[in-house]
């Protein structure tokens, strides 16, 4: 008989290779064919409810690491409220209109286009989201993301554009909604009007100029020692190209203004920019002849540099002394704040500049012109002009469209509206909105300031939107020339909402206004019965943020509000704030309880990825060469409130320590290849002490854990469970345990006492780890005898403390303080064994017998224990002394010396027993024991 194979050595399936990029799929499609999904979702039928809104992620070509990373932390969020025992759906989304595919479609049908109805078009952006669509739903799900996958929303189904529509009715229908000219950032490269959140900061450079406005008015009207001089004010701008709008000059009220003579001129500014301007403008010989308020120079009179116009002093509050003059040109057609001081002063708010950004109705040196390139001619004509005091290049932050990164800039046009300031429930839309933030759960905690600000100082929100695939604005205007009157009834508004859920936005496009508006609709002014469409679209912002309208409180599994929603910080200023804004329209309350944000994903140096930069990690490409769980580990592995590193390097790093994990949980699985928990578990009151002690560890980490999910901190349930993995089980547990899961007998109490402790940590760990190592935790739960009673692990739950610690009551606190004091024994003695390896008396430690002199209390509790400090400290033989208490004396004392006896041959531990057992020759006596109740009967 050959003593190797009555070993008990570890067998199993699960391979210490894990080939994740082969065997993950093969999971997937498990899932699929046994509707996993749904089987959660009978599962935790009747359970308490927690939502999580998915904000729906543009469908516009492949995802990328940011996706990968915000799928992720929403799938733990999902798993880990499901298996807390919560009843947790996760219905994906898609924003499937705008300008990005509109964009694309137009570069694919070329001239083409313009040989195309209105609905062709929109049918081949429809054909291009599609095709996204389902590209991403694949990428989602080969990540391992289990959601409403088959049924998700999409904001161009019928049924959602209803709903955008009714949103929409209902603040035209309370009043919010109005048509006007006003200031917007346009982008002349998408012609159209631009919401606050799609526009994004970058450098630019601009022209910066410092132009002379001459008095008109009388001088002496502004101080008398300036009367009969020629007088002139010097206004800096770093946009020359909106000189042809410029209306008045605007002065502080309360600032000081001085004027500086020189030997030609004499020019007024503010006092505290004076020394700035005069060494700018090289107005080198100038002195403050005068002092007067900013007050003083409203409704003076100025010529415009070179246009034929009286330019009107006026006075505004946003003038600073940051830079500049103090004197500010004022263009009402080009920006926010010349827009309302020129209604204010009732000043000319014509716009001419046009929808792709050409000047019109000027002179022939820039007319035509795009606005950027009419800076240069405009330059030159003040110079023609001896206007021009002094030029530079300035490079600063500037507004660009976050959809084609061009620049962008402001322009007066019509546009719709919601007015922030509308009444609404004793307060405003503003009013309302910041009440309603503080109410919600905010994490980070300065997403509350933050969105606070943004709601408080934003202007009223721009809605309509100069393009074709959209929801069109479904309002009605009177036909007739003389008219225009807006057509205001709820049974009209009605019938659209539900031809639009019928039939689709489409509708509006393929369909006459008689065809669309139920008979007997007149016009409210002049009663008339003819009608013309509104063409322009609604903004995609409030499209995605009529979400919770469309998705939640529609069923009882998916009630109103969110109880979460989770996306990047950029959406402060984009989903959270247009979901905010549209629910209160609706609902008068936020659509979320809490609201969590995750930082930017970065390159391994700290930068932003970019196409451009070509520093991007593609995660379908990691999934498929490393598996879909290293990058489901690398977004579980930081604190994903801060921003995020990713690389192919720390993809590597994350994958070496999922192999420490994987080989972990091998070792569990490799020994319970003969162990079924329903026939030979031990009861915890009669498992070995070590085996208690390393349960009552597994039971602290799965409150821990579960405490962490719950508090969205992936971060430290990865590392926790990774330290338990690598040190309490690889490093300790498993290196005591081989002796007695080897060497004892299968069916001894001892290795069935390991075996149960080991069956339920792994049970415990492949639960808690789920929601984070979904492919490998089901792979190690099909490994478990408990998969044929549940099949998925995902339909489990987290391991309560008491379900690890079930059938006795442990004095925790005791054992605990038990084993504290064991642990700093074992480390005495290993060091005590080292020294004897180095000193070249032993070779392993089996060879050793050590020798152990404890005072009190340390002996006590050694003695308590003393069957099993063998084994714990892995040495031949102990032997335990008490030694007498003395104040400075250590409280232990380790001799190692050569173990007496003969190696044995089965265990390899020495004892003075080997040879006893004549059936058996060359083994110890619990060898002896073991192969006589194992029935092995032939000697050695």
């Amino acid at each position: 008989m050959e003593l190797k194979s009555t070993l008990n050595l570890p067998r199993t399936d699960f391979s210490m290779k894990a080939n994740l990029p082969l065997n993950e799929p093969k999971i997937l499609a498990r899932w699929e064919a046994m509707g996993l999904y749904g089987l959660i979702r009978q599962a935790r039928s009747g359970a308490p409810s927690y939502v999580l809104h998915d904000g729906p992620p543009y469908a516009n070509g492949e995802i990328h690491v940011g996706h990968a990373l915000n799928y992720c932390l929403k799938d733990f969020v999902v798993k880990a409220k499901t298996m807390a025992g919560f009843d947790s759906p996760f219905v994906p989304g898609w924003d499937c209109h705008g300008l990005p595919i509109e964009i694309k479609v137009d570069e694919s049908l070329g001239r083409k286009k313009l040989d195309m109805a209105p609905l062709q078009v929109r049918q081949a952006c429809r054909a291009y989201a599609d095709k996204y669509v389902e590209l991403q739903r694949q990428q989602f799900k080969r990540l391992g993301v289990l959601g409403q996958f088959e049924e998700p929303y999409l904001t161009m189904s019928p049924q959602y554009e209803s709903v955008i529509a009714a949103t929409f009715f209902k603040f035209f229908e309370s009043g919010f909604v109005y048509k006007g000219l006003r200031p917007v950032y346009w982008c002349i490269h998408d012609k159209t009007a631009l919401a606050e959140a799609e526009v994004e900061y970058a450098n630019h450079t601009s022209p910066s100029v410092w132009v002379k406005y001459a008095l008109t008015s009388d001088p002496a009207g502004l101080d008398p020692a300036l009367a009969g001089k020629k007088v002139a004010t010097i206004i800096w701008t770093t946009t020359p190209w909106t000189l042809p709008a410029s209306m008045a000059v605007a002065f502080h009220p309360g600032l000081e203004y001085v004027a500086l003579e020189t030997s030609d001129e004499t020019y007024i500014v503010a006092e505290a920019l004076a020394a700035a301007t005069i060494e700018t403008c090289g107005l080198k010989d100038a002195k403050i002849i005068a002092r007067f308020p900013g007050k003083t120079l409203e409704f003076a009179t100025f010529a415009h540099p070179f246009l034929d116009r009286r330019i009107l002093g006026v006075l505004a509050d946003y003038v600073t002394t940051d830079q500049g003059t103090g004197a500010v040109h004022t263009a009402p057609s080009h920006g926010a704040d010349d827009f309302y001081t020129g209604a204010r002063y009732k000043l000319d708010q014509t716009c001419n500049v046009d929808e792709a950004g050409r000047l019109h109705n000027g002179l022939p040196e820039y007319d035509g012109k795009t606005v950027f390139k009419a800076n240069a001619p405009i330059i030159e004509l003040l110079k023609s002009r001896h206007a021009l005091l002094a030029e530079r290049k300035l490079e600063h932050s500037y507004p660009h469209c976050w959809r084609c990164h061009n620049p962008i800039i402001f322009r007066a046009t019509e546009q719709w509206f919601i007015s922030m300031e509308s009444p609404l429930d004793g307060g405003t839309l503003r009013s309302k909105a910041l009440e309603e933030i503080k109410r919600v759960k905010w994490d980070p905690q300065w997403g509350e300031e933050r969105i606070s600000n943004m709601i408080a100082t934003r202007p009223d929100w721009c809605i309509s939107r100069q393009r074709i695939w959209g929801v069109p604005i479904p309002v009605f205007f009177c036909a007739s020339a003389d008219c225009g009157e807006v057509l205001h009834s709820q049974t009209v508004n009605q019938a659209v909402v539900k031809l639009f859920a019928e039939r689709g936005a489409d509708a509006w496009y393929s369909l006459e206004p008689a065809q669309l508006i139920p008979a007997g609709a007149v016009c409210s002014k002049c009663k008339g019965a003819a009608f013309r469409k509104e063409m322009d679209i609604i903004d995609v912002w409030f499209e995605s943020g009529s979400s919770s309208q469309a998705v939640l409180g529609r069923e009882p599994g998916l009630p109103w509000p969110a109880d979460l929603y989770l996306e990047g910080g950029d959406q402060y200023r984009g989903w959270f704030h247009s979901s905010l804004l549209c629910a209160l329209g609706v609902r008068g309350h936020a659509p979320y309880r809490e609201v969590v944000t995750h930082g930017w994903t970065l390159d391994a140096q700290g930068q932003a990825m970019s196409k451009s930069l070509g520093n991007g990690v593609d995660p379908v490409d990691i999934a498929n060469r490393m598996g879909a769980e290293i990058v489901r580990l690398w977004a579980a592995s930081v604190d994903f409130r801060e921003d995020i590193n990713a690389s192919e390097e720390l993809m590597r790093k994350v994958a070496d320590n999922y192999r420490k994990i994987r080989n972990t949980f091998k070792n569990m699985l490799g020994n319970l290849y003969d162990f079924d928990p329903r026939q030979h578990q031990v009861a915890i009151a009669e498992m070995q002490p070590l085996d208690q002690y390393l349960l009552l560890l597994m039971a602290d980490l799965s409150g821990e854990v579960e405490h962490w999910y719950e508090d969205f901190a992936f971060h430290k349930v990865y590392h926790r469970i990774n330290q338990f993995c690598v040190v309490d089980l690889s490093a300790f547990y498993f290196d005591v345990l081989k002796d007695r899961l080897y060497t004892f007998s299968p069916n001894s109490s001892g290795r069935r006492s390991a075996q149960t402790a080991l069956w339920r940590i792994c049970d415990g760990l492949a639960r808690l780890l789920a929601p984070i190592m979904s492919f490998t935790m089901e792979e190690v739960w099909s490994s478990l005898s408990t998969s044929q009673v549940i099949p998925s692990v995902h339909l489990t739950q987290f391991p309560k403390q008491t379900e690890l610690l079930s059938e006795g009551v442990l004095n925790s606190a005791k054992l605990k303080a038990d084993w504290s004091a064991l642990l700093g024994l074992r480390e005495a003695v290993l060091k005590a064994l080292e020294d004897s390896r180095q000193a070249k008396l032993i070779g392993s430690g089996l060879e050793a017998q050590v020798r152990i002199a404890a005072s009190n209390p340390l002996y006590q509790v050694a003695k308590r224990y003393e069957a099993s400090l063998r084994e714990l400290l892995i040495v031949s033989n102990v032997v335990l002394e008490e030694s007498a208490s003395s104040n400075g004396a250590a409280a232990v004392a380790v001799h190692v010396s050569r173990a007496p006896g003969e190696k044995c041959e089965r265990c390899w531990t020495y004892s003075t027993q080997v040879g006893c057992d004549k059936a058996f020759p060359t083994v110890c006596e619990r060898c002896s024991q073991a192969l006589s109740e194992i029935g092995a009967t032939t000697g050695v």
